[in-house]
């Protein structure tokens, strides 16, 4: 039986193309850090520690501790200056990229259900970024944390693995106390969701960005829009018998 459902939050629950947010994103960070370094190299050494927590498999330490770690031994920048000083960029400047996101149909409609249902609620994006960052793009969504009991909201301070991890998976599920096979992942990325929710033993539903056909129809349970899937987890999906894809 189902008891719950974890949601990837860009191009899923919020319309956000990383291929125009995160040029975005990368110049206004970028010129914010302008009094430690050069832009570029900034940029550089941003880009490398982050691709040192995506590779990480150390699930002792957290995404977060990772990133600074690594940051510091490049830079010799004190993670203890630094952070504080990225933190007034997420509460001061981020939020001039929510101009670049659009809301998705049926959010609020879709969390309400799952709430109704007593399902847990995890939004389960990709933990590299810090918890400030992520909430503002939830309230972007129409999902902002302050209206939804979410079960976890994964960040870089609480996850130790990233995806596409199994351990990223597998840590979600631990601490929410569910089993795979009680989990629904809902994601767009096939990589980063599908493949390894499904890996993980979770069911999942695919929402593509545009109507391209499932690179392995044996790992999804369901697919399609997010309206859809309010209809099936109405109709009492996955638990019933009703067709999983979109027609």
């Amino acid at each position: 039986m189902l008891q719950a459902v974890l949601f990837d939050l860009d191009d899923t629950l919020l319309g956000n193309d990383l291929d125009t947010f995160l040029p975005r994103y990368f110049a206004l960070l970028g010129r914010y850090a302008e009094r430690y370094m050069p832009r570029e190299q900034f940029l550089q050494e941003l880009m490398i520690s982050t691709q040192a927590v995506i590779a990480n498999t150390d699930t002792a330490v957290s995404n977060r501790d990772v990133f600074w770690n690594a940051f510091q031994q490049r830079t010799g920048l004190n993670p203890a200056e630094m952070e504080p000083f990225f933190d007034v960029f997420y509460a001061e400047q981020f939020s001039q990229l929510a101009a670049v996101t659009t809301r998705q149909p049926c959010v609020p409609e879709l969390l309400q259900l799952c709430f109704k249902r007593a399902l847990k609620v995890v939004i389960a994006t990709n933990p590299l970024f810090p918890r400030q960052a992520i909430e503002q793009r939830l309230a972007w969504a129409g999902a902002p944390v302050t209206d939804y009991p979410y079960a976890l909201v994964t960040s870089y301070e609480n996850m130790h693995a990233t995806k596409p991890h199994l351990a990223y998976y597998h840590e979600i599920l631990q601490r929410i106390e569910v089993e795979p096979a009680a989990a629904l992942m809902v994601g767009d990325d096939w990589e980063n969701d599908i493949a390894p929710a499904s890996a993980a033993g979770c069911a999942t539903y695919w929402v593509p960005v545009a109507d391209d056909p499932p690179p392995d129809g044996a790992l999804i349970t369901g697919s399609g829009t997010l309206s859809h899937l309010y209809d099936l987890l109405t109709a009492g999906w996955p638990d019933s018998a009703v067709p999983p894809s979109e027609t």
